[in-house]
């Protein structure tokens, strides 16, 4: 597969992440599917978005890289797991069954997602993520040993968990959007 062919399937992929939107405390998942229009555009993405796409794919594999000599997959299970095992170390309370409570209602498990339509977002800050952290927030409860990106999955969760252990005592007693 060529890499303009790759850097169409990838602006395909982003075309159709799902989002998130808030309702007073409740979180509904909406999957966003490309237009015909959208997906002609994909297919004539400038050559500079090429070039973002192909590091965002570099990217993933170097996270999928590392998650594999942590022994975890790259996939929903495996971020959790390997957020576990550094809230573990860091002192940051919560549970498997917390995280993943949080994360369905939050993003549907996709660590792409993005609000663009809330409060924040309006503000110029939207939620991103598999917890939907603004970037302010993740910024202040980022945790050493994590990526510094708001949309690497195990460094989005973990944040959000550290945040909620301040706020709320456990990610464990997060029932709403927070």
């Amino acid at each position: 597969m060529t890499m303009t062919a790759r850097t169409r399937i990838a602006r395909l992929r982003t075309l159709a992440l799902t989002g998130i939107t808030t309702t007073g405390a409740a979180a509904a998942a909406l999957t966003l599917m490309p237009t015909t229009a959208q997906a002609a555009e994909a297919t004539q993405a400038p050559a500079s978005h090429a070039v973002t796409v192909s590091k965002k794919v570099s990217a993933s594999d170097t996270r999928a890289a590392s998650q594999q000599k942590t022994g975890y997959g790259n996939n929903l299970d495996g971020w959790i797991k390997q957020s576990l095992q550094i809230m573990k170390a860091k002192g940051i309370p919560g549970s498997y069954d917390g995280l993943k409570r949080n994360i369905m209602r939050e993003s549907g498990g996709n660590p792409s997602a993005q609000n663009n339509w809330d409060v924040n977002a309006q503000k110029g800050t939207p939620s991103k993520g598999l917890l939907q952290v603004i970037d302010p927030t993740f910024n202040a409860y980022h945790v050493s040993g994590t990526a510094k990106s708001v949309t690497d999955p195990v460094a989005n969760i973990t944040a959000a968990a550290n945040y909620a252990a301040h706020r709320y005592g456990s990610i464990d007693n997060v029932n709403s959007a927070y």
